[in-house]
């Protein structure tokens, strides 16, 4: 999906057409034993089997009387910048997948949901050069909303096209029960829904040609830190990281750890030089591929970066479930106050009470990316702890990192 170049710009449809896109599909259940056999998982963050997804939605819709399809690109995710660079410039292959996916759910009415007006801009120039053939009579509508952290939650997505603020809603139901306009709903990530047409095309086993058997195919990788501008690079599965830092042009013996799956996983130390890029090595570490952002640490302080995401959560919550307006509140407090060298032995032991006693609430996952990212801090860097206890990190002396977006993943190159 990323090369050189369509690292150009917006791709015009005679070019998408000349990659053999908007294929005709011969059939929508032979497209979903393809989806099924090739493992496809989304790439937003979770990394649930996308054919388990449609055939949940198909089944519902067929008893409620309808379905539709939401097209996720609001990526509020500041170290990933995967789903912007994909509306921007590969609008026809988000489209291509957005249709495909409309025909296995049998819906008739889809959308394209984000917050970034240059990817609006981007998907409405690519439907203005459309009829409705190429995508089977669906008809496409983009929505734009505010950006934030929960705006790409999935029941924030459905809540938003609804008519209300872009913020999560508590579950049951899923959108796959009951999602927009009362209809089971499919909510997918434009990465996701980017590799329906290679599976269309090419089939299940050529997917699977790279990657692992659980975490088959490519995925969108989004690296910062480092000191190195962000790049987005295609890679498959199973990559050892140290060959990432290669590529990255980053030594093995300047990394102390990384900050995983955005800010959602939390921190890994120097085991992550250990690791492959695939999401069953980092489940195995309690850690995450998540949405495939990676910020690599080398000199900055553990401690003044889970700092500085802490406080991110605690501005970005939605302020709708108290026990994450308070909880990332008090974490934040305390890392905060551990990075400026005042926090107590009592203060850790709080909050890691709480990186465990929080776990779980709320109506989104805020609150557990919170409890994450304070439970590595200690769990994975203790001995930076102890040094912030005792006033004594070199790596703070000069100044400790901060900043409001933590690795925020523009300005953007691609590679």
């Amino acid at each position: 999906m990323l090369d050189e170049h369509h690292a150009q710009g917006r791709e015009e449809l005679a070019a998408y057409r000349a990659l053999d896109g908007y294929q005709p599909l011969s059939g929508a259940d032979e497209l979903l034993t393809e989806v099924d056999a090739s493992g496809l998982v989304g790439r937003g963050g979770a990394a649930f089997p996308l054919a388990v997804k449609l055939r949940a939605v198909r089944e519902n819709g067929r008893i409620a009387g309808g379905t539709t399809v939401i097209a996720n690109g609001e990526e509020g995710e500041p170290a990933s910048i995967k789903d912007r660079w994909l509306l921007r410039n590969r609008p026809h292959l988000i489209l291509d997948g957005l249709r495909l996916a409309a025909a296995v759910v049998e819906a008739k009415h889809v959308y394209v949901y984000v917050s970034d007006a240059d990817a609006a801009r981007s998907i409405e120039a690519a439907l203005s050069e459309l009829d409705a053939l190429p995508l089977g009579g669906v008809t496409v509508e983009v929505r734009m909303v505010e950006p934030g952290y929960v705006a790409g939650e999935e029941t924030a997505a459905v809540r938003a096209l609804n008519g209300g603020p872009a913020k999560p809603t508590d579950k049951p139901p899923r959108p796959f029960e009951e999602g927009v306009g009362g209809l089971p709903t499919l909510v997918s990530n434009v990465e996701t829904l980017a590799n329906l047409p290679y599976l269309q095309r090419h089939g299940a086993a050529a997917f699977r040609s790279q990657g692992t058997s659980l975490s088959p195919g490519t995925f969108l990788a989004t690296i910062t830190g480092a000191g190195r501008p962000p790049v987005l690079y295609e890679l498959p599965h199973g990559l050892p990281f140290t060959e990432l830092l290669a590529l990255h042009g980053v030594s093995s013996g300047e990394v102390r750890g990384a900050l995983m799956g955005g800010y959602f996983a939390g921190l890994l130390n120097e085991r992550v030089l250990r690791t492959t890029l695939d999401h069953e090595t980092f489940r195995g570490l309690g850690s995450g591929l998540g949405c495939g952002a990676i910020s690599v640490l080398t000199d900055d302080c553990p401690v003044a970066v889970a700092a500085s995401v802490l406080a991110y959560f605690d501005r970005e919550n939605a302020g709708q479930c108290g026990s994450c307006f308070n909880g990332t509140a008090a974490m934040a407090a305390v890392a905060g106050a551990l990075r400026d060298n005042v926090a107590t032995t009592e203060d850790l032991d709080r909050l890691r009470r709480w990186s465990v006693v929080l776990r779980g609430r709320g109506a989104c996952a805020t609150l557990d990316a919170a409890t994450n990212v304070a439970a590595t801090l200690l769990d994975q860097f203790p001995d930076e702890v102890r040094r912030h206890l005792g006033g004594s990190c070199r790596s703070c002396a000069t100044g400790a990192f901060r900043a409001d977006r933590p690795y925020q993943a523009e300005p953007l190159r691609s590679a």
